[in-house]
């Protein structure tokens, strides 16, 4: 007996290990591809350093208005003054050789991930895919492009939306005596490593959907405990220093929760109805 359950747990280790090196190849072989623009990639992530960003506009709109509206107040706060003042451009600096290079290959590393997130899903559906019957075997299609829709909806969010605002709110407390200094290294993994969680945290309906299909988990499990998931996104959260990172890291990870919870009502397994014996005579 105990053979029997060793030899199993060996299959499932050689499996996992099949499918760790095709991803491990599929993603070596996405960085190479994702080489070519890389440079592109760090300009686009360095343009919140020159003030020209969706905020910039907003706040343009809304002196616009303000000052048609409220002159008074306009005047009073030198509102013109914010808008007619130059951006004060801000460029990354390095410190150590060859530092410029390794954030280039991590760059490469991270767009090459996304590139290949088809490949990486696949594999993860292959190796869950014996304890599927026939029909769920059939959602690999959609499973895999899902998946990967969501983790690209996911950085693209943070990218476009969160990260000119933490940006400029770090950029805010610049003052006479206190200017910034920003490390190419410690700017960019910064970046990186909110891209890789707001792509995991936009997985999380997909991962409930999987689950609840698989019936390990339920709406009526999911819907009781939004107090525990608020304070464990409060907890992934205050990992981040400044309170603003906090916020925009805990509200979208908790809106998925709440979306996951419909997800499970709506596509979860549905339990058999049970229907009584009637009474012997």
């Amino acid at each position: 007996m105990a053979e029997e359950k060793v030899l199993p747990f060996i299959e499932h280790l050689v499996e996992l290990r099949k499918r760790l090196v095709i991803i491990v190849v599929a993603v070596v072989i996405g960085m190479g591809v994702a080489w070519n623009f890389s440079s592109s990639i760090l300009d686009f992530v360095e343009k919140p350093l020159t003030g020209q960003t969706y905020l910039t506009e907003i706040k343009k709109r809304v002196y616009a208005q303000v000052k048609e509206r409220a002159p008074a107040l306009y005047t009073r706060y030198k509102l013109e003054q914010e808008i007619t003042t130059p951006q004060k451009k801000h460029v990354l600096n390095y410190s150590a050789p060859l530092e410029p290079f390794f954030i280039q290959c991590k760059i490469s590393m991270l767009a090459g991930f996304i590139l290949v997130l088809p490949v990486i899903f696949h594999q993860l559906w292959l190796f869950i895919a014996p304890g599927l019957t026939r029909k769920e075997r059939r959602l690999v299609v959609p499973f895999v492009t899902a998946a990967s829709l969501t983790f690209c909806v996911g950085a693209l969010f943070f990218l476009i939306v969160i990260w000119p605002v933490i940006i400029n709110f770090s950029l805010s407390y610049e003052a006479e005596g206190l200017q910034s200094w920003f490390n190419i290294s410690a700017y960019v993994n910064f970046c990186l490593r909110l891209i890789l969680i707001f792509g995991l945290i936009f997985e999380l309906p997909i991962l409930t959907l999987v689950l609840a299909r698989f019936g390990l988990v339920s709406y009526q499990v999911l819907a009781p405990k939004r107090k525990y998931a608020l304070l464990a996104s409060s907890i992934v959260a205050a990992f981040h220093a400044d309170l603003i990172t906090m916020f925009v890291i805990m509200i979208p990870m908790y809106l998925m929760y709440e979306i996951s919870i419909w997800v499970a009502l709506i596509f979860g397994k549905r339990k058999p109805a049970t229907t009584g014996t009637p009474p012997a005579s």
